[in-house]
C-alpha cells in the first residue's frame, strides 16, 4: 500500500456460489459509494488485488480460499513467446481502431459472445440490462480497442486507464468476440495488442484480472512473460 493512509468504506457481502470454481462459496469485500471514491483510489485499489465490474469496486475475500490471484504484465520487460510473433503475424491483416465511446454494434457481438463461449457462466444469457450494467461505469471511461476484419467488427477489449503521478497503468477490463473466429484465439491476440498500444503509450502495468490454477478459462494469462501476481499482499514475479 501506499505510504499515505486514507480510510474508505468497505462492506462484506453474504456467501454466494463461486463464478470459477465448482462446490466453492465466494465472498468479497466491495467498495462503499464508489462513484465518490473510485475514480481518486481506484489505481491503489487495483494495485491491491482489487477489481471494478461496472461502476462497482470490489476484491475475493474467501475464508477459506486464496485461489484468486490479480496478475499484471510489466510492459517494458514483456517479451513476446515464439507463439505469439506467430499468431501477431496470422492476424496482422486485421484492422485496429480506439475509440472513446461505446459502439452500437458493441451489444450484439457481446450478446454472441456470450451465449456461445460462456454458456456455461454466470452472465448467460446475456440480456441488455445486464450488459449495460456491466460495461458502463459512472465514474470510468475506458478505451475501446476494436479488431476488425476489413469492415467487419469482431473483437472489442474494454480498457481502463488509471494514471496517477507515479505510474501509468492500463487494465483490461473485459473483451468480447466472434465465435466464428475461434482459430484465431482472439482473445490472446487482444492481450497483445493491448500490449502493442501499451508500450507506444508507455504504460508500465497491463492488468489482466484474476488467475485461478485450476479454472481452465483463465489459465491462458500466465503465458505473457515475464509477468506478476497479487500473493499474500505481495506482488510476485513470475517467468
Amino acid at each position: 500500500m501506499s505510504t499515505q493512509s486514507h480510510s474508505l468504506n468497505v462492506g462484506i457481502t453474504q456467501p454466494f456460489p463461486c463464478s470459477y470454481l465448482d462446490d466453492h462459496q465466494e465472498t468479497l469485500i466491495m467498495l462503499i459509494e464508489p462513484e465518490t471514491n473510485a475514480q481518486t483510489y481506484y489505481p491503489t485499489l487495483l494495485a491491491n488485488g482489487f477489481r471494478r465490474s461496472g461502476s462497482q469496486v470490489y476484491r475475493p475475500h474467501c475464508e477459506h480460499c486464496q485461489a484468486c490471484q490479480s496478475l499484471r504484465i510489466p510492459v517494458k520487460i514483456f517479451m513476446r513467446s515464439r507463439s505469439q510473433k506467430r499468431l501477431m503475424n496470422k492476424n496482422s491483416v486485421f484492422i485496429i481502431k480506439i475509440s472513446e465511446s461505446i459502439g452500437e454494434d458493441y451489444f450484439s457481438l457481446y450478446q454472441r459472445y456470450i451465449n456461445k463461449v460462456h454458456s456455461d457462466g454466470p452472465m448467460f444469457p446475456a440480456s441488455k440490462k445486464q450488459y449495460n450494467e456491466f460495461i458502463h461505469s459512472d465514474w470510468n471511461k475506458p478505451l475501446f480497442i476494436e479488431i476488425y476484419d476489413q469492415q467487419k467488427l469482431i473483437a472489442v477489449s474494454i480498457t481502463d486507464q488509471l494514471f496517477t503521478q507515479q505510474s501509468k497503468t492500463w487494465s483490461a477490463f473485459y473483451c468480447f468476440y466472434d465465435p466464428d473466429y475461434q482459430t484465431h484465439s482472439l482473445g490472446k491476440f487482444a492481450v497483445l495488442t493491448q500490449l502493442r498500444l501499451a508500450i507506444e503509450h508507455q504504460i508500465d502495468y497491463l492488468y489482466l484480472g484474476y488467475y485461478i490454477k485450476t479454472c481452465q478459462k483463465m489459465n491462458y494469462k500466465t503465458q505473457f512473460n515475464p509477468h506478476q501476481r497479487f500473493i499474500d499482499n505481495e506482488w510476485v514475479s513470475f517467468n
